[in-house]
């Protein structure tokens, strides 16, 4: 019973317009929630945009101290870069795996089984909803960057559309990365071990540290082959400026190919996790 009335309604005319009107009913509650709690979002969007920030001080840093360049790259590159970074980081935060322990202990996962409509759902609004003022927030931190880092572009009319489309793209595949990883928690109490190996690895092979071309050969091999490049790097590269025409179609293609890899990956994994799940709610 618990899995028929988590899955989504389907078979129905208005199905799809049921679903239109759940997402934006769901985002629109979300922005008018947020900006009721405007410092405490501010502080929040301010403590997102540190970790690319701090990568941008440093790598600027020692592209001066080495001659203009790394490897070819200058600051005002890097400075692109990492500008685009913080958009994305902003446009690239979702549901925490850590966050189904909280669900499971506090009774909330109980309730959502009862729901016609499949968490992940909600997930998914909630957080689309919340980028809008995170967006208005994070405008004025870009206009700061931008004018102390004096950032270059080489974008196209191409990759400008192609990045609006690859952002949310990047959004999805994230989201069904966090919400599969977070089934780990219906089985074991003790997943920060797990969690933190995925983590580190979406940080070294994701363009997160630096761009990709600065990491060895086999590094930039093995990150074209998983989903962690095609939520950061590939977003990023798109607005800059430095990928071909063939290569930006290319990587909608792969990010296509990885949400519907990572789609199926959590539908099992949430079939698993709900018959195996068995805690209840305050």
């Amino acid at each position: 019973m618990t899995e028929l009335a988590a899955q989504p309604v389907a078979g129905r005319p208005s199905a799809l317009r049921s679903f239109v009107d759940f997402y934006a009913t769901t985002m629109r509650t979300t922005i008018q929630t947020q900006f009721q709690y405007r410092a405490a979002m501010y502080g929040y969007t301010i403590g997102m945009v540190a970790e690319p920030t701090i990568y941008l001080v440093v790598w600027t840093t020692i592209a001066n101290s080495h001659g203009g360049a790394v490897d070819g790259v200058g600051p005002h590159a890097f400075a692109a870069y990492y500008i685009v970074w913080t958009f994305v980081r902003v446009m690239n935060i979702v549901f925490t795996p850590y966050g189904w322990e909280w669900r499971i202990r506090e009774g909330q996962l109980s309730g959502q089984l009862l729901r016609p409509i499949h968490p992940i759902h909600y997930d998914l609004a909630w957080f689309a909803g919340q980028k809008v003022p995170w967006l208005v927030m994070y405008a004025p931190i870009a206009v700061g960057l931008s004018l102390v880092f004096h950032p270059s572009f080489h974008t196209s009319a191409l990759g400008v559309v192609v990045f609006l489309v690859a952002i949310w793209g990047a959004y999805l595949i994230r989201s069904l990365n966090q919400f599969w990883l977070g089934m780990f928690t219906i089985f074991t109490t003790r997943v920060g071990a797990i969690f933190q190996v995925w983590f580190l690895a979406e940080l070294l092979l994701s363009g997160r540290l630096l761009p990709l071309p600065l990491m060895p050969q086999w590094t930039q091999e093995l990150a074209a082959w998983l989903p962690f490049k095609w939520t950061f790097y590939f977003p990023i590269e798109a607005l800059v400026g430095n990928l071909s025409n063939a290569a930006l179609l290319r990587g909608l293609g792969f990010q296509a190919l990885w949400a519907a890899i990572l789609g199926a990956v959590a539908v099992g994994a949430w079939r698993l996790a709900v018959r195996h799940y068995s805690a209840v709610g305050n």
